[in-house]
């Protein structure tokens, strides 16, 4: 799923009001939940190092490709690099959850009833060419995503119902929602602030695709470009906002440069061939065994496991109930049941892993045991209408011994398929009614995955099931995935706490229909809808949490996916010519996994002049 500025993170916020004031109070800071950590004058943020030196030149690697620079349009794939060009109204401390601070915005003042709320701009606030930043730029933003942007990002704004300048320095949005501040917090982080003076300009379309480096107010601006094959950042020297509390010690890197490679492997070999600095680990076998090199033994490559709060949300098989067999929730059950995750973990990943056993893989958001309390409350209308072992029996996923056997699995996968209308005739799994037989196309885009997919596959085979497995590259991917052209797709999507109104996109029935929206499932279930209405209506901690483990219990018994696997420490290498900041965030938010990284890191000169790597590269 593309990336929206601002990391995708802006979920929600609340701003402080006096109660019963006839004026809300304008606030440099917004928290969701209490009280913000850090006061008005603050001079940065505990995780960054306002000492830190500038310089030098970070080489990262990334598996995929970009075709685009333009991030409005559904055509295209843009780089995940893209928002270090653009500043938001507001950003998220990733030290604490849903806390927000000022950025092109210098406050926000928020209606009593979250009607409506106004952003006063930094005059200071410059684009990259000297232009001012104005309340104009941000309507016309907002009325470009709104009119022209792609499902996914325009899927965040759906309850903004205006925007309007107020003046120069003003812009007040309404709300079609009241008592809930999560569109705001929306607008404030994840609302793409662009220049109008740039793309109305010399015929260019905002529409289309385009490798012409755009304008930006962020902290670099880019420097080349080749699509597909590397992405090189400059440091602004004169950015605007260089001394904001916000960036104060942040992006210290005078040039960033990301290598576009096709596929891990070769990724992983050029990273210890020295032609990469910093690489966040994803493979297990890689990680158990791949580093066994004389740069780890010497110290000239350092390995390190990160204790992360870092939420997850799910990787898995994502089943198209949009296609037959799909649709019929036994098959959906029965095909779980075939997933044999204990053996290959043990054999394929060295144990490394853990079970997904989430769509919010977070403390508080996360479903377990029976509901009870609030969340048996918001269940109970809806019985009838979801399974009744729901109620009184804890969700847990099929196990194996991880022997490889899987008897048991087998007689339960075969009665349920039975269930549902199908039977081994002959060796080949035939629907009773018409003859047809079972068959069906794994979609990847990674080797890997088709490594680890090949032992199911054998499985779906051994009961006659006729599938396979397809993998392919970056961009025909994200073409299948846009038009949902797959039968089952191994994907994952990342959960970005707290839950809010982008859920409506991920599971809403109105987002199953419209190509690039990210129900790649194909949900259309009323008690989804409603379950996701009070996530984003919800007015209190307890409440959104609550309402986020009733969804997530309802997801998991409809059998929509077949969880993965997963990790919730962070896994990192990099070569040693990094210094970094003694406390370390405890949220991603866009940086690699719980650590800032590159946000908060900067090349030590002395390291940096101590290392020698395979290809002589400083």
């Amino acid at each position: 799923m593309r990336l929206v500025p601002a990391l995708l993170i802006a979920l929600t916020l609340a701003a402080p009001v006096a109660a019963g004031a006839e004026d809300p109070a304008a606030s440099p800071a917004l928290a969701l939940f209490g009280q913000p950590k850090y006061p008005a004058d603050f001079s940065h943020f505990d995780y960054a190092d306002p000492d830190a030196p500038k310089g030098g030149t970070l080489v990262l690697s990334t598996v995929g490709s970009f075709d685009t620079l333009n991030l409005i349009p559904l055509e295209g794939q843009p780089p995940r690099s893209l928002p270090l060009l653009y500043d938001s109204l507001m950003v998220e401390s990733q030290d604490e959850l849903g806390v927000y601070y000022g950025q092109l915005a210098q406050t926000v003042t928020v209606a009593d009833d979250a009607s409506w709320a106004v952003f006063a701009l930094h005059p200071e606030a410059r684009w990259h060419d000297g232009v001012p930043v104005t309340s104009g730029d941000v309507v016309w933003s907002w009325e470009t995503v709104r009119d022209k942007g792609e499902p996914f990002l325009k899927s965040f704004f759906r309850d903004v119902t205006g925007a309007e300048a107020l003046d120069d320095h003003r812009v007040r949005f309404t709300f079609a929602t009241h008592d809930t501040r999560k569109p705001i917090g929306q607008i404030a982080t994840a609302l793409p602030i662009l220049p109008k003076h740039w793309w109305t300009a010399n015929g260019r379309d905002i529409t289309r695709g385009t490798v012409e480096p755009p304008l930006g107010s962020g902290p670099y601006r880019i420097a080349a470009v080749d699509p597909g094959r590397s992405l090189s950042w400059e440091r602004v020297p004169d950015y605007w906002g260089r001394d904001l509390p916000v960036n104060r010690g942040l992006w210290n890197f005078d040039r960033i440069r990301y290598d576009y490679y096709r596929d891990r492997d070769a990724e992983f070999e050029a990273f210890k061939g020295g032609n990469a600095d910093f690489r966040q680990e994803f493979t297990s076998l890689f990680w158990a065994t791949g580093y066994d090199i004389p740069a780890v033994r010497d110290g000239r490559l350092l390995r390190a496991e990160i204790a992360s709060e870092d939420p997850r949300g799910m990787q898995g098989y994502f089943l198209n109930l949009r296609r037959a067999p799909f649709s019929d929730p036994k098959v959906r059950e029965a095909l779980a049941w075939l997933y044999d995750f204990e053996w290959v973990n043990k054999t394929l990943f060295s144990g490394l892993y853990d079970r997904l056993t989430s769509y919010f893989n977070a403390e508080g958001f996360r479903s377990s045991g029976v509901p009870e309390g609030l969340e048996k409350d918001l269940l109970e209308p809806f019985r009838g209408q979801v399974p009744d072992a729901l109620f009184d029996t804890p969700f847990a996923l099929p196990k194996t011994d991880g022997s490889g056997t899987m008897r048991d699995n087998i007689r339960t996968a075969l009665r349920l398929f039975k269930e549902a209308g199908w039977e081994q005739r002959d060796g080949v799994m035939a629907n009773t009614a018409t003859g047809a037989p079972m068959t069906f196309e794994i979609l990847s885009n990674q080797p890997v995955i088709e490594r680890a997919t090949q032992p199911f596959i054998d499985r779906l085979r051994q009961v006659g099931i006729q599938a396979t497995m397809r993998t392919v590259d970056s961009a025909q991917y994200q073409t299948r995935y846009q038009a949902f052209d797959f039968d089952i797709i191994a994907f994952a999507y990342t959960f970005f706490p707290p839950p809010g109104t982008e859920l409506r996109n991920y599971f809403g029935s109105e987002a199953a229909g419209i190509d690039g929206s990210a129900n790649l499932m194909g949900i259309r279930n009323p008690v989804v809808d409603a379950l996701i209405e009070k996530v984003a209506t919800a007015r209190d901690l307890s409440s959104l949490q609550a309402a986020t483990r009733a969804l997530d219990r309802v997801l998991l018994w409809n059998s929509y996916a077949i969880p993965q696997w997963g990790k919730t420490d962070a896994w990192i290498a990099y070569w040693n010519r990094f210094g970094l900041p003694a406390k370390q965030p405890s949220h991603r938010f866009g940086d690699a996994n719980g650590i800032g990284f590159p946000s908060t890191w900067w090349i030590d000169p002395a390291k940096d002049a101590a290392l020698s790597r395979p290809n002589g590269q400083r």
